[in-house]
């Protein structure tokens, strides 16, 4: 089972584009650092709990690696900073579509992956079909969610032939 650690972002991208209760569907393990959904999400997504998501906690170490990296980075939050220190603490991959932190998780040696990249697993686990990945990401366009519309489009083409 492959157990993936994800920020905000990713999970607003799904829930704009209806997909976010479909993750349980996948066999992958989605986390959360526990600090960032008390103090970012659980006021509007309390229900991630049941959609899959499991709180991850950071042990002291960790949560000092992620205070310094905050203290010397310019970009990602300090919530970001502890979703990808729980990646690194989990030895897992971070989920993740905020460009700054992508770039940071490669510094730091983490393995990224993103929203196309969960998309394409909905569709590769037959939980959706590619005609309702291409209605999503309409719908994560319009609402103003920024993804790369022509590599996820490029992609998904190549996934329905």
């Amino acid at each position: 089972m492959l157990i993936l650690i994800s920020d905000a972002n990713v999970i607003i991208d799904l829930e704009e584009g209806g997909l976010l209760h479909l993750l349980p569907s996948l066999p992958h393990l989605f986390k959360i650092p526990d600090i960032l959904f008390y103090e970012e999400l659980e006021e509007y997504h309390a229900d991630l709990l049941t959609k899959g998501f499991v709180l991850g906690e950071l042990s002291p170490h960790t949560m000092a690696y992620a205070q310094t990296l905050a203290h010397k980075v310019i970009g990602p939050s300090r919530n970001d900073c502890f979703a990808l220190a729980l990646a690194k603490q989990e030895k897992c991959s971070l989920l993740t579509g905020d460009k700054a932190l992508r770039e940071l998780a490669t510094l730091e040696g983490i393995a990224v992956k993103g929203t196309i990249w969960i998309v394409e697993e909905l569709i590769i686990n037959r939980v959706i079909t590619g005609a309702k990945a291409e209605i999503a990401y309409n719908v994560m366009e319009n609402a103003g969610r920024r993804l790369p519309w022509d590599i996820a489009r490029k992609r998904l083409y190549a996934l329905k032939l």
